[in-house]
């Protein structure tokens, strides 16, 4: 579900090598294991949100219209009483206008216009198409007020009908992971060649679940047990910024965690150098900063102390390994 699409912004190549292919061909490989690894980890942590439980189309263009520039969990009320006092398009389409926008200001959804397009909607259901949803991105968009994100994100989660979403969460989320360039083109041919045919409504789920609570403007990585952090340039890099993220976020994190990053980043990459291991570990990580060699040094320590990891001075600088 959409928050608005971001402010044009200008960023630098993040890996000119990479940037010089076309998007499909910046995907891994291993598309298969791609999807996989997105769509199992969406089952174990999506978030819940009665929409999601149902595939009725009705109640789902209610939470698509509700929740543009509007925060999922803020939907919840609104759209169950919404529900609860027209539960159906024939119900909607006999109201009163003024009572659907006086609705809508009552709850403070914003943007009192919406709550005019969808009773409009209602009656062109109703009216025009008797009383049968359109089904398709295509055709639901001659519905007043739908424009072609919510006509695709209705045909996905109502019919398994839609073309790969490509919404802020999901440019964020492939600008990041796989470099794919600032460009709407691009996004929607990468978006289009990740989403496996026939599964519109989990995937669509899952990708922007992964950019709203995982990949967002702070990352989560660790935290959010992003699945694809094996293949994520960004992860890879340390550079965390985005078409809506056009300088380095702050990033924030316990100790605990941190521990944990440094041993699986020596797990899976073998002895590093200090200034190697820091920007793997902690992505504001500079080496005279307060984020930066003293902080790593002394987390280093206790970890050498709890028999983890060793240090070692070598003639090219202190490395760090794992303790065999």
């Amino acid at each position: 579900m959409s928050m608005g699409k971001p402010p044009a912004v200008s960023l630098p190549l993040r890996n000119p090598q990479v940037m010089a292919t076309e998007p499909a061909e910046r995907l891994p490989a291993d598309l298969d294991g791609v999807r996989e690894a997105l769509v199992q980890w969406y089952d174990a942590n999506a978030r819940s949100f009665p929409w999601r439980e149902t595939q009725e189309v009705y109640p789902i263009l209610i939470s698509e219209v509700m929740s543009q520039q509007t925060q999922l969990d803020r939907v919840i009320e609104p759209w169950e009483a919404f529900l609860e006092k027209w539960p159906t398009v024939e119900a909607l389409a006999d109201a009163d206008r003024a009572d659907v926008v006086a609705f809508w200001s009552d709850q403070r959804l914003g943007y009192n216009n919406r709550a005019r397009y969808l009773h409009e909607a209602a009656t062109q259901i109703v009216e025009e198409f008797d009383g049968e949803f359109p089904t398709t991105p295509e055709t639901l968009q001659e519905l007043q007020g739908v424009g072609p994100y919510t006509a695709n994100a209705v045909a996905s989660f109502a019919f398994n009908d839609g073309d790969a979403v490509v919404d802020t969460n999901v440019k964020r989320v492939l600008y990041r992971a796989f470099d794919i360039p600032d460009e709407d083109a691009a996004f929607e041919a990468a978006a289009g060649r990740l989403m496996p045919g026939g599964q519109s409504r989990t995937w669509n789920n899952a990708i922007m679940e992964l950019g709203g609570v995982v990949c967002g403007t702070t990352p989560r990585c660790d935290e959010g047990q992003c699945p694809w952090r094996d293949r994520c340039s960004a992860y890879e890099t340390g550079d965390f910024t985005a078409p809506d993220v056009p300088t380095q976020p702050e990033f924030e994190g316990s100790r605990r965690q941190f521990r944990g990053r440094i041993v699986r980043t020596l797990g899976e990459h073998g002895p590093l150098p200090l200034d190697d291991l820091g920007p793997r570990v902690r992505v504001d990580y500079t080496p005279d900063g307060e984020a930066g060699e003293r902080w790593l040094r002394n987390l280093l320590e206790h970890l050498q102390a709890d028999g983890l990891v060793t240090l070692e001075d070598r003639d090219d600088g202190i490395f760090a390994k794992l303790r065999e």
